[in-house]
């Protein structure tokens, strides 16, 4: 199966990540953070959007440990996947790592990280803050 390439919405944000930055975008119409990337708003139906980089800090909104995953993963399991509320006040889904599964709390503090992923391509992850 061939690579998905980035969709033109997504472009820059791949971009980011490959150079370890986290971005977002900003509607200069009503000033919502948005993610994940899209051309019109989804608060005020602006296009006039323009992309910011996160300081990659936030906070667990909601977690859930993975036990079974696609026989891709399965060498993974058991790991943590969470919604994070970044302080740039959006919400993005990432799997949590170099945490113990008992201290994973909703609330918790954690900064973005970038490493390779199973397919060596390099991706954004979560980390607590100590």
């Amino acid at each position: 199966m061939p690579e998905e390439l980035p969709d033109p919405d997504s472009i820059h944000y791949w971009d980011g990540v490959s150079n370890s930055e986290l971005r977002y975008q900003l509607c200069n119409g009503c000033k919502s953070s948005i993610f994940y990337p899209r051309s019109i708003c989804p608060a005020c139906g602006s296009s006039d959007i323009c992309w910011k980089v996160s300081s990659g800090l936030g906070k667990i909104y909601a977690c859930t440990t993975v036990y079974r995953a696609p026989p891709k993963y399965k060498d993974k399991v058991p790991y943590i996947v969470a919604l994070i509320d970044l302080d740039e006040d959006y919400r993005m889904m990432s799997e949590i790592i170099n945490f113990g599964e008992k201290d994973v709390s909703v609330g918790k503090q954690v900064k973005v990280i970038f490493r390779d992923d199973i397919d060596g391509k390099l991706m954004p992850y979560f980390t607590p803050i100590d």
